[in-house]
């Protein structure tokens, strides 16, 4: 193994890769996404119950965003300097006590605090997690983050589903059944924060050189952070388009239920679990700048089709839409990994979080928006955000393990 800087050792290429840790982290990601996701599938549910308005359904999805996106950065650079495995069972506690407030309060107010408590529980689960998932990636740093990633993509694919045959029919309170499986996410990931514990001390006792980072001045480095910064909010306001109003817009375009209307939800969602795991397993091997190209500024003719088409062309297109534009984010995340090496944490704070958060202003800009122009004139709008793909081209070559 070689080790960084700062934040403790990462797996080599040399080293074998941890499948088994690989698929904990990647399963907590599932159960801790899966929650985030029943938020969004249930918000008909809540619509209906509350008598919520729009701005009042972006608001929900702007306190669950911003509070990740605050805190992740921060839990990521305190954790660079001092790693606290131990973290990653707190958040999903913190999880579970939200999604039983989802599923039991009475009131929109104990709506929005389970919103922050969720959220507060993915602010200390992904800086962590993805420490881990390098840490065990054996130098596979692409395909570690896409068997990371994809578990969160699976999870927020799932979500709609068991909305849709869970809740949908057996009503909100029936939501607390999912804290089992927060639950049982506590538990494996105390056994994986173990695993960490002792991996860091076993390399703790070997010759620990640093590695080499990127020969970019200090602005460069800075500035290909922000141009990835800005490809991540276009995937995030995109998506968090989809999450939010989706379901109401293939209700009020296609008079869809809203069983039917999560269903077309769960067909975004997988196709975004599968682009995420083929984009780092690609990336390995052409290179991560190759596929982002490819996938933001590759999904701009689809999305653009997308308000135009009927309900089987929409339910084809959401799939291609989320197999193309998820396929990015690891291979931006492994990128900024190798800009700043060392900040690992930090680094999934950032892109795990404030550019996050950014998707989250994105709804409730755009529930205000629809309040007072439609869903079909915000479809037709956010269409056109992939096209900021073009930035791609003030991204640094030579980066180590950034080839293409």
């Amino acid at each position: 193994m070689t080790a960084t800087a700062q934040g403790g050792p990462v797996a080599g290429p040399g080293t074998a890769t941890a499948w088994t840790v690989l698929g904990g982290v990647s399963l907590c990601h599932f159960i801790n996404d899966t929650m985030q996701s029943i938020l969004s599938a249930v918000y008909p549910i809540l619509q209906a119950e509350f008598a919520l308005a729009y701005w009042q359904i972006g608001l929900l999805t702007f306190a669950f965003m911003a509070t990740a996106s605050v805190l992740q950065p921060v839990v990521g650079a305190v954790t660079d300097r001092r790693p606290m495995p131990m973290l990653l069972p707190l958040g999903m506690a913190s999880t579970l006590v939200g999604v039983g407030l989802l599923a039991g309060a009475p009131v929109y107010g104990l709506l929005l605090v389970g919103a922050v408590a969720v959220g507060l529980g993915s602010a200390v689960f992904h800086p962590e997690a993805g420490r881990v998932a390098r840490a065990a990636s054996g130098g596979r740093f692409g395909t570690a983050q896409s068997v990371f990633q994809v578990g969160g993509n699976a999870g927020h694919a799932a979500g709609p589903l068991m909305a849709a045959f869970v809740v949908a029919p057996w009503g909100r309170g029936s939501a607390g059944w999912f804290t089992l499986l927060a639950a049982l996410g506590i538990w494996v990931l105390w056994r994986v924060a173990r695993w960490h514990q002792a991996q860091r001390r076993a390399e703790a006792a070997r010759p620990r050189p640093a590695r080499p980072g990127p020969t970019l001045s200090r602005g460069r480095v800075a500035g290909a952070l922000v141009v990835l910064a800005v490809l991540v909010f276009t995937k995030n306001a995109y998506t968090a388009a989809m999450g939010s109003f989706w379901t109401f817009y293939t209700i009020e375009r296609f008079g869809l239920s809203a069983q039917g209307s999560q269903i077309m939800l769960f067909l975004f969602m997988g196709g975004m679990a599968l682009g995420v795991l083929g984009g780092g397993v690609v990336g390995d091997r052409i290179g991560p700048l190759t596929v982002i190209w490819v996938s933001i500024l590759g999904v701009l003719p689809f999305s653009l089709l997308l308000p135009h088409a009927g309900l089987v062309g929409s339910a084809v297109l959401s799939v291609v839409i989320g197999v193309v534009i998820a396929s990015a984010f690891p291979a931006i995340v492994v990128f900024a990994q190798e800009l700043v090496p060392g900040r690992v944490g930090f680094i999934n704070g950032v892109f795990f979080g404030l550019a996050f958060g950014m998707g989250g202003i994105a709804a409730a800009v755009l529930g205000l928006v629809a309040d007072a122009r439609g869903l079909e004139w915000v479809f037709g709008w956010v269409a056109w955000l992939p096209a900021l793909g073009l930035l791609t081209i003030l991204l640094p070559r030579g980066v180590v393990g950034a080839r293409g």
